[in-house]
């Protein structure tokens, strides 16, 4: 419910080209905030981890940086992003006030410009990741059909479309990320299916097969990019680029609950995303696919169980990072009705059905997975939740932090710099060699 009007946050950073104090106008929300639990929040955050992403990470990180780097990559990148999401989480009450967007936070801190500027980064951050859960579900649909049909005739952007129907399904019957409940149990079943499956096939793969082959392929310069987009995904397997966000569904105290779901999700819940990940890799070596389903031999049931499960998740965790938009668009036209409250309805209907066209659109032009996490990470995730976070806890505690403290937070946001436009030229390099192998509307 929207409790008030639109109010202005005044902005105490002296805005330089126009020598005037600014001001960003900071709505209300027609979404709800401070009813759930630190758990709820963890499991939130834990299905984003574990979601049908975790099938491709023996192929896209694995694969390009091999055991001794994959496995201190995969640890560096959990303590590196639970350190930099607990610096985002800490200032969520900066100066007494609830920030429960990732633009507001930026406002309060920067000024106008911010606000605009992290907007974007967030909603190219979200959409991209959408795009990839649409890509894997209908992944996952194709693969259970053809494990059925001796002849293949529908394509994969025929499976993206069926994938993007039954999206705007669940998005009109499901108002906001709180009233996801019993979806999350859903979705933490569904998970523990396809992962348990795959790690058991795969693990079983594993054990009769002969020796593998655990090389990295390449040239020197083709394996410089893809160690460069490897490292990229890593970032991007355990960070939402949402943490205000959920932060903002929790009940007080805030700050300390968000902890608790944060290192829920960085030690519980990144222990089956390792274990598929890790055995996948050591079951196919240099083989081993972006959709680790594809390369598991086994019974047919047991392998459409798998898939379906993937499918189902990739649903209910595509909404979970479709949400800030969502809370947007409701929030702008003041949309606050109950999930079948007739005006409600038809506006979810519009608005998201019309969002959801269009990321199924993208995603069945240009099917090329790997790519999207790559530059997904590049462009937004290291902004976002590596440069942003340590920057803005740096000029927001700029007077209490030592000087050592400084140095350190300095250090991140120079590195991450220089890993996200390194990271970008990989991805677009990617990209480009992907489009003269697959056409738009490609079936891969």
């Amino acid at each position: 419910m929207i409790k008030k009007e639109p109010n202005m946050i005044e902005d105490d950073k002296f805005d330089v080209e126009s020598d005037r104090f600014s001001t960003v106008e900071i709505p209300e929300t027609a979404h709800k905030i401070s009813t759930d639990s630190w758990f709820q929040a963890g499991v939130v955050l834990t299905s984003g981890v574990n979601s049908v992403f975790v099938l491709g990470y023996s192929g896209t990180i694995m694969v390009h940086l091999g055991w001794i780097g994959g496995v201190v990559g995969l640890v560096l990148a959990t303590a590196i992003s639970l350190y930099a999401n607990m610096l985002v989480a800490k200032l969520h009450e900066f100066r007494g006030k609830r920030h429960i967007r990732y633009r507001d936070l930026a406002a309060e801190i920067y000024g106008r410009k911010a606000y605009y500027i992290t907007w974007a980064l967030q909603y190219v951050n979200l959409f991209m990741i959408n795009i990839g859960f649409l890509i894997l579900g209908a992944s996952s649909l194709k693969a259970c059909y053809v494990l059925f049909v001796e002849e293949v005739t529908m394509k994969l952007p025929y499976f993206t479309a069926i994938a993007g129907f039954v999206c705007i399904l669940f998005a009109i019957s499901t108002p906001n990320l709180s009233s996801l409940r019993v979806w999350l149990a859903c979705s933490t079943i569904l998970s523990l299916i396809y992962i348990v499956v795959a790690s058991v096939l795969a693990a079983k793969d594993g054990m009769n097969a002969p020796p593998r082959d655990y090389s990295i392929h390449g040239t020197t310069a083709s394996k410089i990019f893809s160690i460069i987009g490897a490292s990229s995904n890593l970032m991007f397997a355990f960070n939402t680029g949402m943490v205000p966000e959920i932060q903002a569904t929790l009940r007080q105290p805030a700050v300390e609950n968000m902890l608790k779901a944060l290192y829920f999700q960085f030690t519980i819940g990144v222990v089956p995303m390792y274990a598929i990940t890790f055995i996948g890799y050591w079951a196919y070596g240099a083989s081993a696919s972006t959709y680790l389903l594809s390369n598991v031999s086994g019974p047919v049931w047991v392998k459409a169980a798998a898939n379906i499960s993937a499918f189902l998740q990739s649903v209910v965790a595509l909404h979970i990072f479709a949400s800030p938009a969502y809370e947007y668009m409701d929030t702008k036209f003041k949309i606050t009705g109950g999930a079948f409250e007739l005006k409600s309805l038809t506006f979810r209907i519009v608005a998201r059905g019309g969002y959801l066209v269009i990321s199924s659109t993208v995603s069945a032009l240009l099917p090329f997975l790997g790519d999207f996490e790559s530059l997904t990470g590049a462009l937004s995730t290291f902004p976002l939740t590596f440069i942003l976070a340590s920057h803005m806890y740096l000029v927001a505690n700029k007077s209490s932090l030592s000087s050592l403290q400084q140095s350190w937070l300095w250090l991140n946001v120079v590195f991450f710099s220089c890993m996200s436009i390194a990271a970008t030229v990989a991805a677009i390099r990617l990209i480009v060699v992907d489009s003269k192998k697959y056409h738009v509307f490609a079936d891969v």
